[in-house]
Parts: C-alpha cells; structure tokens; sequence
C-alpha cells in the first residue's frame, strides 16, 4: 500500500512544497511600474513634440511668420556681435556683444526648431506678410524694419575701437527697434502659446537692452540713428 502524503514525515513534505517566489513577484511588479512610467515619460514627450498632431500652423500663418522672419531678423544681430571681440576693448561693449549673440542665437534655434516640427522651411521671403503688411511698407531698402545695410555692415567690420563701440550701439538699438513691433504682433496673434511666449520674452529683453544701450552711447559720444 502506498503511503499518503499524511503518511510522510513533516520534513519531507517541507522538501517537495513549492518554494514562495518573492523575487519574481517584485520583478514583475517593477516591470509594471517602469512599464507605466515609460507610457506616461513617452506620451509626455509626445505631447512637448507635438507628435500626432494634425493642427501644426501653415505656412502664412502668424507663428510661422514670426518664426521665419525673427529668425533672420535675429541672425544679423548675432552676425554684428560676433563683430565685436578683436574690435573693441570695452569690457561693456563685449558683455552685452556676448549676451546679444549667446541670447539671440539660442531663439533663432528654438524657432527654427518649431518651423523644422511643423514641416515648415527655415528660409523664405522674409516679406513680413503674416503681420498684413510688407516689409516695404516699412523699409524702401528691402531690408526688415532696422536692419544694417551691406555698406553698414561694411562700415562696422572696419571699425576699432570707440569707433566700433558707437556705431555697434547705434545699429543695434536700430536693429531692436525695428524687431519690436514682429514681436508685439506675434506676443499678440500667434496661436502657440510657446511662439507668443517667446514673443514676450524678446519684447521685454531687448526694450530693456535699448534703453541700456543707449546710456552707453551717450556715455561713448554717440547719438541714436533715426528710428526705423
């Protein structure tokens, strides 16, 4: 007669009963976990990045527009203040050189960065026709309101000294000038809150580097240039 599993001694039965698996049970409680947070990480990321979105702005809309043309608006800026190391010695002058380039670089990637998101081109007409009017309603030179010219760019790359710390202050609070009102438009009309964020963000910096720019050209003997 065969012996019943009562029959067995204690010992016996404590060797054939199947062991508790703690470790595998907390292994695929943390696979859960990770699994959930890497759901929740990914469609975050999703939605920073606009991926499955169907609503990207069009091309003539105003956050395109102000993207587009702030961005070339920007790159003559950071163009003029990379001018300025082996031109100047003004501690001054190179401080706000530095952050003008470092500043106006960074948003020039940002904008591009949305206009590369939404399938858009990063170069165009610069026309200015997002805000309902053309850049030569403003300027008869072909340039965007406070743009240097190609002989004031000249003129710049030939200056030292003083000479070059006037005429750098005097063309760029004439380039901010001429980038505020792209940037009250676009604060006050583009339909992304991240476009109309940077838009305040540019309004408010370069007012404040205007009025701080032109204290130092008139401590430098300089005058303003006429506002475009």
């Amino acid at each position: 007669m065969s012996s019943t599993l009562t029959d067995r001694p204690a010992g016996e039965l404590a060797d054939q009963a199947p062991a508790p698996r703690p470790r595998r049970r907390l292994a695929a409680v943390l696979v859960a976990v990770i699994a959930a947070g890497l759901l929740v990480i990914g469609g975050g990321l999703a939605v920073a990045l606009g991926i499955g979105r169907t609503d990207t702005p069009a091309a003539d809309s105003v956050d395109a527009g102000f993207s587009l043309d702030m961005s070339h608006h920007h790159l003559q800026a950071v163009e003029m203040a990379n001018l300025a190391p082996g031109r100047t010695t003004d501690p001054e002058v190179l401080s706000l050189a530095f952050d003008i380039s470092q500043t106006q670089l960074n948003q020039v990637g940002r904008m591009q960065g949305w206009l590369t998101l939404w399938g858009l081109p990063i170069t165009g007409p610069n026309d200015m026709s997002w805000m309902g009017s053309s850049m030569h309603d403003h300027s008869s030179d072909g340039l965007m309101p406070g743009m240097a010219t190609d002989d004031e760019l000249t003129a710049l790359r030939a200056a030292t000294g003083n000479d070059f710390d006037v005429l750098f202050l005097q063309l760029m609070i004439r380039h901010h000038q001429g980038g505020l009102e792209m940037a009250q438009y676009g604060q006050a009309h583009a339909s992304e809150a991240v476009v109309r964020g940077l838009a305040g963000s540019i309004v408010a910096t370069q007012t404040a580097e205007t009025t701080t720019m032109a204290s130092m050209l008139a401590a430098r003997g300089g005058s303003p240039l006429p506002a475009p």
